[in-house]
């Protein structure tokens, strides 16, 4: 078993020890796994059956408050559950059998353990005495997953099953959220039991700190009023711990810009004055920059990654760090901090407007007017943009521009990973948390379909919109038909260039040109004559047969008609294949393992910031 770091927030119902308890009930442990389930407050589940988990399907099909739905892999099991979890805020649950079963949701818990999503994995495991003999269909998925999940459990006593479900949904969705495995073995399903519930919970070295020391803070409120180039840096850990209206009442008290990372896109409104963007390897000009010159960052539930940080040692080298983090381990990790304060975020970024309100009371305020004029200057002089292509060719920026500009009210929106991902985040505007949901820490290729279905689940009345690469694509498009036949009708806009678009770009850009299997609808020199002139596969034909309704988009003029008419169909998944110009590339660029100081604003586009502000 392994625990790490200490995790999320506001979680769904669960138990509590003590209080009132049920009168046993006789059941097997499978039963006891379901109705476990169902007193913790799941609702769906994402899986597929095999030998070692069969016993729970049993039960789980008499269930009248768990929906199951049956994936296509297990890969997409996991996402999906991320998905909902990440849309909902509530833990997002998924099951597979042993072996195989349990290795194909590897990725996805890795991804949420990246993310700090809440995630309870349940696997089935082979009969408690065959563990260790590499019986048929067995893996050690606890040992496999132990440094990606947040903790984890090998159950082999059907009377644990009611405690170990109660434990997980809680270590999942407290502190630091993250991903718990219950691995659970067959003859453990199958013996009898009692249940009961609650279940006593007892976990004395689980102890997550969620207030934070009034010393840190009335430092951090004296460094804020102090500084003249301060900047909020904010991270997903805000959203994660609904502190996204705290978060625009201390914005808008100490008049600091405000840089939301790419797993914060939502948390503070993109059109707000203060917004100077997203930081990072692909982020704005303005944001990139301004932590650069900063004097002061206050990092809120952000880590200091480095597709933010760039060359590390040459980071914001003018800066005195305030880095509030539910997780003490963050701290210091990549950047050491001037003030730690360890608290959950919402909490911390409260008591932040009281110390601050209390310096303002006391004349300590804040002149930002010489570095408002710069970042005003850097802002308008080096704005997000995008060319259009000279063949007349569909801009795929302007394709998910317009995608979120014509997005019912509410929108969610899921990414993959690449080029298309960044101009997601680019080029759709978001208001509110919870509207955009990506694979930031792993990448993931495959995300978007699945966790998109995941966030439909779990959000029905709202328009859930996958914006996805055509290599992302052709790994997990098989949910389309779960989407299909679940009534989990989902938009998906393939952004096809035919490539493996951001490795083309690093060809491009750093490897002369040498695409070296980067194309993806011909075969090496199109040696295949009945391919050649033709995309393999046609994503058309291949979602008509996974029952979704589709699209193929090649000319600008027809851009806004095809959106509209897959905005006004909801009886079913559909799917728009958009023909973009292949050598699109996304800007602003930060060259791996370089420093952002050399931030390029477009190809050959130095921005040139003066340099005297920061003497």
């Amino acid at each position: 078993m392994t625990e790490q770091a200490t995790g999320a927030h506001h979680p769904q119902p669960r138990p509590r020890s003590g209080g009132q308890q049920s009168a046993p009930e006789h059941v097997t442990g499978a039963q006891s796994l379901i109705r476990s389930l169902e007193e913790v407050g799941a609702d769906t589940v994402f899986g597929i059956p095999g030998g070692a988990i069969l016993p729970a399907y049993d039960p789980l099909m008499d269930s009248g408050k768990v929906r199951h739905v049956l994936v296509r892999h297990e890969q997409g099991a996991g996402h999906a559950a991320t998905g909902y979890a990440q849309a909902t805020g509530r833990v997002g649950v998924c099951m597979a059998t042993s072996g195989p079963g349990a290795t194909n949701l590897v990725t996805p818990i890795a991804d949420a353990h990246m993310d700090s999503v809440p995630l309870v994995a349940i696997t089935g495991q082979v009969a408690s005495k065959a563990i260790g003999t590499d019986a048929f269909q067995e893996a050690d998925i606890v040992g496999i997953t132990m440094p990606i999940t947040k903790h984890n459990f090998l159950v082999t006593k059907a009377e644990d099953i009611p405690r170990v479900i109660a434990q997980a949904f809680h270590i999942a969705s407290t502190g630091r959220p993250g991903p718990v495995l219950v691995d659970i073995a067959k003859d453990a399903l199958q013996a009898r039991t009692t249940f009961s519930w609650p279940p006593t919970m007892d976990l004395p070295g689980y102890r997550p700190v969620t207030k934070p020391h009034a010393k840190q803070i009335r430092e951090a409120a004296k460094l804020i009023t102090s500084a003249r180039r301060p900047v909020l840096y904010v991270g997903g850990g805000v959203i994660k711990a609904k502190a996204t209206a705290e978060l625009k009442v201390l914005a808008e008290l100490t008049g600091a810009p405000v840089t939301t990372t790419l797993m914060a896109l939502g948390a503070f409104p993109d059109s707000h004055p203060l917004h100077v963007g997203m930081p990072g390897m692909h982020g704005a000009v303005a944001a990139v920059t301004a932590l650069q010159k900063a004097d002061l960052i206050v990092a809120l539930g952000a880590r200091f990654d480095d597709r933010v940080t760039g060359k590390l040692d040459s980071f914001a080298p003018y800066a005195k760090i305030v880095h509030a983090d539910i997780d003490p381990a963050e701290i210091g990790k990549n950047r050491a901090a001037d003030v730690p304060i360890v608290g959950d975020a919402r909490e911390v970024i409260a008591d932040l407007i009281q110390a601050v309100q209390k310096e303002h009371s006391e004349g300590h305020r804040g002149d930002y007017e010489a570095w408002w004029k710069d970042l005003g200057r850097w802002r308008d002089t080096y704005p997000l943009g995008y060319d259009q292509p000279e063949d007349g060719s569909l801009s795929p920026q302007q394709v998910i521009e317009r995608i979120g500009q014509l997005a019912p009210e509410g929108t969610i929106f899921a990414a993959g990973v690449g080029q298309h991902q960044m101009w997601a985040a680019h080029f759709v505007q978001y208001e509110k948390p919870a509207t955009w949901l990506n694979s930031g820490g792993a990448g993931t290729m495959g995300y978007a379909v699945p966790a998109a279905m995941g966030a439909k689940a779990g959000v029905p009345d709202r328009a859930v919109w996958a914006i996805d690469g055509d290599g992302c694509f052709q790994m997990t498009n098989q949910e389309l038909t779960t989407c299909a036949l679940n009534n989990i009708p989902i938009k998906v806009a393939v952004i096809n260039n035919g490539a493996l678009g951001m490795v083309r770009q690093w060809q491009t850009l750093f490897y002369n040109q040498r695409y070296s299997n980067t194309v993806l609808h011909s075969g090496p020199d199109d040696v295949n004559p009945q391919a050649r002139g033709t995309r393999v596969p046609d994503f058309v034909k291949l979602s008509e047969a996974m029952g979704c309704y589709a699209i193929r988009c090649e000319d600008p003029a027809d851009l806004d008609k095809v959106i509209e008419e897959a905005n006004s169909i909801n009886d079913r998944p559909v799917v728009v294949d958009f023909i973009v110009h292949e050598d699109a590339m996304v800007w602003p660029m930060v060259a791996a393992g370089t420093s952002n100081d050399e931030i390029m604003a477009a190809r050959d586009v130095r921005p040139d910031f003066g340099d005297n502000e920061d003497d």
